[in-house]
């Protein structure tokens, strides 16, 4: 075992070694940064080429594509904490399920959603990304694209019912989405979960449409436009923080 992480703590430094030189370096410039006797630097810097971490071009090493990746890895992970801090903020902050959606590449992606065992959220028992007619979030994302964007949406996506409460058609959910005003909150009452009612609040980043909505049962219908209203007013603080999330 010893030997095991010792060979792991030479082979990271090999490539912290490589990374810090953006136009590659020789085998024995990294040896002598690493503090490694050549011989050793070369069985690792082959084993590392060979794993796809570094790559030899023209005698110099530069880091390779699974060395991007684990950096791409790390960015999401950071992406992802990010989103759920602030969520756990505006969750307390309101008392409620709180939920993060953007409109990518086409679908509807929930970034996040932050909950509490006294306060659970909704359980997604049917796909969020086909479902976008149905739910507050979906709508809200929907409101915000041009309409060629939605019909391409509801090409892949068709409007049917998920519950008896679900938006008829996709002509009636249309007729909603135009009576919507700017930056309005999108509300939805048993359409996507019977037992429980949403609200959510637009978001625009540049061309990016996101949200954040709130979900409550049924006997607590009441409180809705109060707590989403509350959630709007909290959104300003950390709002640049989630806007940050969305870009990196």
């Amino acid at each position: 075992m010893p030997t095991l992480i010792g060979s792991v703590q030479r082979a990271l430094r090999l490539l912290e070694a490589a990374g810090s030189h953006s136009e590659g370096a020789p085998a024995k410039q990294l040896a002598r940064e690493a503090g490694l006797p050549l011989p050793t630097a070369y069985h690792l810097l082959r084993t590392l080429t060979h794993e796809g971490y570094l790559r030899r071009e023209g005698g110099v090493f530069v880091l390779g594509a699974a060395a991007g990746r684990l950096a791409g890895g790390g960015l999401q992970q950071k992406r992802r904490s990010m989103i759920l801090d602030s969520l756990a903020h505006f969750r307390d902050a309101v008392g409620a399920p709180v939920y993060f959606a953007v409109f990518r590449d086409g679908e509807i992606e929930l970034m996040g959603v932050s909950d509490t065992p006294a306060n659970p959220a909704v359980e997604e028992w049917a796909d969020f990304r086909a479902t976008g007619h149905a739910h507050a979030i979906g709508q809200c994302l929907l409101a915000q694209l041009d309409a060629e964007t939605r019909k391409d949406y509801y090409d892949r996506h068709p409007v049917e019912a998920v519950t008896q409460h679900t938006v008829r058609d996709q002509r009636a959910l249309e007729r909603r989405i135009g009576s919507l005003g700017r930056m309005q909150p999108v509300t939805e009452r048993q359409e996507y979960a019977l037992g429980t009612v949403c609200a959510a609040i637009p978001i625009t980043v540049g061309d990016t449409a996101a949200t954040m909505a709130i979900s409550l049962p049924l006997h607590q219908e009441e409180r809705l436009l109060c707590v989403v209203d509350r959630l709007r007013s909290e959104v300003g603080a950390l709002l640049s923080t989630l806007l940050f999330s969305i870009s990196i």
